[in-house]
Parts: structure tokens; sequence; C-alpha cells
């Protein structure tokens, strides 16, 4: 038997209900030698009354010293009728431990203090082979409902710990999975708005730089400008909306891109200024709704990359691939000579959100500088079945 502390803490109604059975178990051992104790032995009533008193004292402290508490108060019902109900609460209390290696040697000093009583009893002539079979039957009632007692509080203490723990593990899933989202969002707002502010800060570099622009060329960059900002405002006001937690206080989520909106990034980077040409070798229509998306921000942070730190040159958009062999995507564009764009600070991050998102979706990114001088991002991901 494990050593755990299951006993409860007793209310005061349980604290009353129990005295009240002591003393119904103390009046009924009592009453058959009370007569004789009056009339024959007025010493034997004073001990007898005042063991008893002290028996229903002592049993206050059973839960700290039981087995301690049980023995007394069990070798006190040999001469005292009115410790019959203390002992009896003591000897249930310590049952419901159950360790036999206290139950059996209180519940043998029990029987020899039933037997010294009903020797010493006078006024029962009830014969032994009755009132044996009697006291072992109460022992064992009482040990029994002990162990009872012990057993359904260890059940109840399992049942509480289990629903705490599953509580626990419960608080501890919607935790991770609110992380895992808002790392998801986060992801989401780096691919929607980095692309976009990239536009924002080329165009006006070029309103800086360029001197020879004529009214209508800066009216066109400028309102360029202004769509692009306005919509980085609408998408940053959509994700943080799904950020806030009171239900029904989020914003509902945008339409997630797929691959079918492929010609539509490079058609609005291409309108942006940038130099793009695209291979492709298969139906973006046939893409999986997950694949496409990861597929898209491949190609949006490739544009994006490129067009930060080499807003002049060519950038090539190669597609390849299928459902036996998965999809290869490359994204190339050959260095910048001189500074970068000025205004765009480099932080890295794309990159390594793009890693963990091609790797959650089991595939897998790598980027590089070739021997050409060429900056490459390439990614493979592989096709669901």
């Amino acid at each position: 038997m494990q050593d755990i502390d299951y006993q409860p803490r007793l209310s005061r109604w349980s604290q009353v209900w129990r005295l009240g059975v002591v003393i119904v178990i103390s009046g009924f051992a009592w009453a058959p030698m009370a007569e004789y104790q009056w009339k024959h032995n007025h010493v034997w009533l004073a001990i007898d009354l005042s063991v008893g008193a002290a028996s229903l004292v002592l049993v206050w402290w059973r839960r700290r010293f039981p087995v301690a508490v049980a023995l007394i108060t069990a070798m006190a019902s040999a001469v005292s009728g009115t410790a019959a109900g203390p002992a009896t609460l003591a000897l249930v209390s310590m049952a419901t431990r159950r360790r036999w290696r206290e139950i059996l040697p209180v519940t043998v000093v029990t029987f020899a203090s039933a037997i010294v009583m009903e020797w010493l009893n006078k006024g029962n002539n009830d014969p032994a082979f009755i009132t044996g079979p009697v006291i072992v039957a109460a022992i064992a009632v009482t040990v029994g409902w002990g162990l009872y007692i012990g057993s359904r509080r260890e059940l109840l203490k399992t049942l509480r710990e289990r629903a705490d723990s599953a509580e626990a593990d419960q608080v501890a899933r919607a935790t991770q999975a609110r992380t895992n989202e808002r790392a998801r969002i986060a992801r989401e707002m780096h691919d929607v708005l980095a692309h976009r502010i990239s536009l924002v800060t080329m165009h006006a570099g070029a309103l800086t730089f360029r001197r020879d622009l004529d009214a209508e060329q800066m009216r066109d960059t400028a309102a360029i400008i202004q769509e692009n900002s306005h919509q980085a405002l609408v998408e940053l006001r959509a994700v943080l909306g799904i950020l806030r937690e009171e239900p029904g206080d989020a914003a509902p989520e945008l339409p997630q891109p797929s691959a079918e909106d492929l010609p539509d990034l490079i058609l609005e980077a291409g309108r942006s200024g940038m130099r793009i040409e695209t291979e492709r070798g298969f139906v973006l229509d046939d893409v999986p709704e997950m694949l496409g998306r990861t597929l898209y921000r491949v190609v949006q942070e490739g544009l994006t990359n490129a067009r930060k730190h080499a807003p002049d040159t060519r950038v090539t958009v190669n597609l390849d691939g299928g459902p036996a062999d998965g999809l290869t995507v490359e994204v190339r564009n050959p260095l910048r000579i001189g500074s970068a764009m000025t205004g765009a600070p480099a932080s890295g991050l794309g990159l390594i959100g793009l890693t963990e998102r091609t790797t959650l979706a089991g595939g897998r990114m790598s980027h590089l500088v070739s021997a050409d001088r060429e900056f490459v991002l390439r990614a493979w991901l592989p096709w669901p079945s």
C-alpha cells in the first residue's frame, strides 16, 4: 500500500454526527453493566465514566496518532463500557489507512479487551459461544467499514487528481494552440506586410532619387504608394483583429492565398517596376490548397527579397514538378552592384519564417549565392497524397 495521505478535512457536521454515533455506541455497550456498577461498585462506575470521557477526548487526535490512539482506546474498553464508542471510532479511522501491519495487532488487542469486558460484566449471562462470534462479527464490521471508507476516499482523491490533471492539460493545450496560432499569424503578418512595405519603400526611393520624373509620373508613383500603404493597413488591421481574445471581437480571417493567385502576385510585382521571367511546368489550378498557400509564400518572399536588395535586376521564377515528384520552386536574381535599397533593413526573419513554414509542410528550403553571383532561393514541397 502506498504511503499516501488522502484523509479529507472533516466539516463541523461530520464531527457532530461522528460524536453522536460514538455516544450511542458507548451507551449500548455500557447499558448492560450500568445497573450493576450503580448498585454494587461505585468505584468501577467512576473509573468507567472517567476512562470513557478521557477516551472521547483522545479520539480528537486519532488522525495525527492513529495507531497509538486506537491501541489506548482499545485497552481502555477492557475496563470501561463508555470507552467502546471512542475505541470503535479510533479503529475505523485507523482502518481507513488500509495498512494491515497496523490493523492486525490493534484488532487482536480490541478482541482481547472485549473478552475481558465480557468477563468483568456481571450483568451479562450470555454463554461464550454466543458472545464470542458477536464480538468477532462486530470487530470485522468495524474494520471492514474503515477499509471501505479508506478505499472510497482514495478513489475520490484519484478522480480529483485526474480531473485536475485533465484540466491542466486542457489549459496547456489551449495555451499551446493559442501560441501556435499567434506564431502563424505573425508569419502571415510578415509575409503580407513585408511585400507591401517593400513596394512602398521602392517607389518612395524612386521619388527621392529620380529627379527626371515629370508631374504625371510622380502622381502615378504617389498613387501606387498610397494604394499599397492603404492595403497594408487593411491587411494589418485584419491580422491584428484575429489576435483579439474576446469571443466575437476577432475580425474574420481573410481568404488565404493559393497557387491560383500567383499570376496576380507576379503581375502586381511587374507593375511596380520589377522585371520578372516565369517558367512553369504544371497547372496552378491542380495544386492543393495547403500546398498552394506555401508555394505562394515562397514566391512572395523571393520577390520581396529581390525588391528590397536588388530592385533593378531581373528576377527569374521557375516552377516545376507534379504529384509524383512534388513541387520545386526557385527564385533567383543577380546580386545588386552597389548599395542596397535605402530604408529596407535586412532582418532575415522572412527566410527564417519561410524555412519553418516549408518544414511544417514536409518540405525543405535553401538559399545561397551561386558562382554566377546570383541569389538563389530554392524550395521543394511534397504533393499531398
